[in-house]
């Protein structure tokens, strides 16, 4: 799509948008539970075959923790709610 311009030539110098995925458990979860999941999928995210097929999917994993999820959680809903605010955008 040569013809499509760059989200900077639109007007929208340093946009990031990213995709991304996400395991939760629901509140109240004991943290023993939370942390036996977390290194469970920490090892399996850590398998060379999953990660090759990250990769070949243009993705990369990331084990969070409860606490780097939740500062990670926080930047999104801020980055977002400034975005949709900006942009006039309503919900009917």
């Amino acid at each position: 799509m040569p013809d499509v311009p760059t989200m900077a030539e639109s007007g929208l110098p340093g946009f990031q948008a990213v995709s991304w995925h996400v395991i939760v458990a629901p509140a109240g979860t004991p943290d023993a539970v939370v942390s036996t999941l977390n290194a469970a999928l920490g090892g399996a995210l850590a398998a060379p075959a999953v990660k090759q097929r990250l990769m070949e999917e243009g993705a990369a994993a990331s084990n969070l923790n409860t606490a780097a999820f939740g500062t990670f959680i926080q930047a999104e809903i801020t980055a977002w709610a400034k975005a949709v605010k900006d942009s006039g955008a309503t919900a009917n």
